[in-house]
């Protein structure tokens, strides 16, 4: 049975509200969003970003882990979002763990109802933690990576890639960008 989120929700009560909801939520401004349902092309792009993750961490040998989507970023007190992806370093949370609270990548791919969000709050959110170095935004439609990386002080420099290499670094990861997309 699912019962309704209550307006102006702290991340707290979200994650408490959501553990028995069927389907995936947000958290933006204290305001429940739920996820519309994905179609095959982007499943399968996503799929394609978490394995050149993966392999790329394994590649470098780094002390870090590519985590899927299902995984809660908490920006602040009342806005937590679930990235399609992202790397975190060093310990890792217990096997019971709900939030990434250090993620240094993270990675959102375009689909139509979520490309406003992921353009606007969520660069500006992501880029509020300290621990987020990249912000990939991948668009299957076009074929390329916008990809935000954390500059000097409050910098936040952007490249736009459809072919070549993506460097991030932190924490040290090397990715073909048509490793993203269909060959």
């Amino acid at each position: 049975m699912s019962v309704l989120a209550e307006p102006g929700m702290t991340v707290d009560a979200f994650l408490a509200w959501a553990e028995g909801q069927p389907g995936r939520h947000e958290l933006i401004d204290g305001e429940v969003v739920a996820m519309s349902p994905e179609r095959v092309g982007h499943a399968r792009v996503k799929f394609r970003v978490q394995t050149a993750l993966s392999r790329a961490i394994a590649d470098a040998g780094l002390p870090c882990e590519m985590l899927p989507d299902g995984m809660t970023v908490r920006v602040d007190a009342r806005t937590a979002f679930e990235p399609d992806a992202l790397v975190r370093c060093g310990e890792p949370p217990s096997d019971n763990a709900v939030e990434v609270e250090t993620p240094v990548v993270v990675v959102e791919v375009l689909s139509p109802s979520t490309v406003s969000v992921d353009l606007s709050a969520k660069l500006d959110g992501y880029f509020r933690l300290p621990s987020v170095a990249h912000y990939l935004v991948v668009d299957p439609r076009r074929r390329t990576v916008i990809h935000h990386r954390r500059g000097e002080g409050d910098l936040i420099e952007t490249r736009i890639a459809s072919s070549g290499e993506l460097r991030l670094d932190p924490p040290g990861l090397t990715l073909p960008v048509l490793a993203f997309f269909d060959a």
